[in-house]
């Protein structure tokens, strides 16, 4: 572990030494350091509330600290603005990039500074030239001259990365840059990470997966609480010291299953299809039971629970809960029916994030909250807050905006919006994606505990440890069929990439066979 008080000889590219950050009453940032060295590549870890966010917005120009040091290659700064921070040298790849969809790749590059020729008219070919040049030397191959609209998010990052080079920037950070991309993409990522090291660029990594942190990363800085609290070089360190350290205590069980009586069927869908999306979708959930939707990304999945809570149509098939049949393509049956729905995307579908958490949780019930037509504050809060306390939202006031709290307490707030609901069947999409370690042990907890009190839950992950250690049984989904139905005792990686990739273990046999036997 190293001393943060320490001063190597090698000059750091960033340097923050106890930087406080205050909104209002609320202390975002108490004792943030963070030594970034060219040519090296930093992990900033720590729980959702750690503070990580606020320090890199400190770095990126969008807040000023209260208090602390500041240095940037070497020099005392203090950026008031965001083009104040990219000028000096520092870039932000977000995790969903936000560029001009309608103009081309690089226009997106060279926004503001497009080259020019003569008459001052932009010089184009210049423009695409260098361009190409820059995905040549990341090792990419990509069309400048293609709009941006429709482009992966794997491809907008390149895209900021490249902008960032041209700009010969000296710190990149890469915040959660991997959590929507395929393998694939997350390796080539990686490659272009490791390149710009090479170049003795600085980079800073943040993420919640462990297995990329301890794969891309050379050394690695742990936050809780808004405070620093080690730098550690990533060979002399765990994933459990780096947890312990996170969370403050020892996180002993991530998937805290605990045995339930499974009861009667609760839900039964039949035979549902929808043309060139899911066909012949029949499974049922039993009351006490949690039943995992596994499958590769695009498999499917949630649009099977969108067509089951009514969200989106479909062709044939019925949806049966507690023996009734549900309306197809009605929200509002599903939830008198006993359905809860909590989706992937919790900001833009499962939140609004602008109203107050007693507002969000109280949303789906308002209708019985109200007194000769009108709704109180009070009465939502009165509502609101047992639910609150039971899920630990940690939040100083029901009137706090869901905007301004961690992912782990959005994603609490959304789950007690629904269970504020009484329902008989929870659908919950993606339980902990983007939210930290410590959090993700509650979550489970939680869900493990509502299927105790005979709660039905249907969970849909694409974390297959997630899976196997939180279903009793597994429902694999490939190019929208179910392949495999797995009960708990039988439901192992191997079984489940099996039917996620329909591949017939005596082909893959085959297979590995001839590619065994030299040509």
């Amino acid at each position: 572990m190293s001393d943060p008080t320490a001063r190597p000889e090698q000059a750091f590219v960033l340097e923050l030494q106890d930087v406080a950050k205050s909104f209002g009453a609320v202390a975002a940032l108490r004792s943030g350091t963070l030594r970034v060295a060219p040519g090296s590549i930093h992990a900033l870890v720590g729980e959702n509330g750690a503070g990580k966010s606020t320090l890199v917005k400190i770095v990126a120009g969008v807040h000023r600290r209260d208090a602390g040091v500041f240095e940037f290659q070497g020099k005392a700064v203090d950026f008031s603005s965001t083009a104040e921070s990219k000028s000096a040298g520092v870039a932000v790849i977000y995790q969903e990039p936000t560029l001009f969809p309608d103009l081309s790749v690089a226009e997106n590059i060279f926004m503001g500074r497009q080259p020019l020729g003569a008459a001052r008219r932009i010089d184009r070919a210049r423009m695409y030239a260098e361009s190409e040049a820059l995905f040549e030397r990341l090792g990419v191959v990509l069309d400048p001259r293609r709009p941006a609209r429709g482009l992966s998010i794997a491809d907008q990052q390149i895209i900021e990365i490249a902008k960032a080079i041209s700009l010969d920037a000296a710190l990149l950070i890469m915040d959660e840059p991997t959590a929507a991309l395929s393998g694939v993409e997350v390796d080539r990522l990686f490659a272009v990470a490791r390149s710009l090291r090479d170049e003795g660029r600085g980079l800073v990594f943040i993420s919640h997966r462990f297995e990329e942190v301890f794969d891309l990363c050379d050394t690695v800085t742990v936050m809780r609480d808004g405070s620093y609290v080690s730098t550690q070089q990533i060979a002399e360190t765990s994933v459990d010291k780096l947890v312990a350290e996170m969370v403050g205590r020892e996180v002993t069980e991530l998937f805290p299953k605990t045995p339930a009586e499974i009861g009667e069927v609760v839900l039964d869908v039949a035979d549902l299809n929808t043309a060139g999306v899911f066909h012949d979708v029949s499974f049922q959930v039993r009351a006490g039971e949690i039943v995992g939707l596994a499958g590769l990304v695009g498999a499917g999945r949630s649009e099977i629970a969108r067509a089951v809570f009514g969200v989106d149509s479909y062709d044939s098939g019925t949806v049966t809960m507690n023996g009734h049949r549900i309306a197809p393509r009605n929200p509002r049956a599903a939830i008198r029916a006993g359905i809860a729905f909590v989706p992937e995307d919790r900001r833009k579908q499962g939140l609004v994030t602008e109203a107050s958490v007693a507002r969000n949780i109280a949303a789906v019930i308002r209708r019985g909250l109200t007194t000769a037509g009108l709704l109180t504050t009070r009465a939502e809060n009165r509502a609101a807050g047992p639910w609150a306390a039971k899920l630990e939202v940690k939040t100083s006031a029901l009137d706090m905006h869901a905007a301004t709290m961690s992912g782990g307490n959005q994603q609490k707030v959304v789950i007690a919006k629904w269970l504020a609901t009484d329902p008989k069947l929870l659908i919950i999409d993606e339980p902990t994606r983007g939210i930290d370690v410590g959090t993700k042990s509650e979550v489970h907890r939680l869900l493990s505990d509502l299927a105790g009190q005979g709660l039905a839950i249907l969970m849909i992950s694409s974390e297959l440890p997630e899976v196997l250690g939180m279903a009793d049984r597994v429902l694999v989904v490939h190019e929208g069929r179910i392949t495999a139905e797995l009960d708990r005792a039988e439901a192992n990686p191997e079984n489940i990439m099996r039917a996620a990739t329909n591949a017939d273990p005596a082909h893959q046999a085959a297979v590995q066979s001839d590619e065994e036997v030299p040509a």
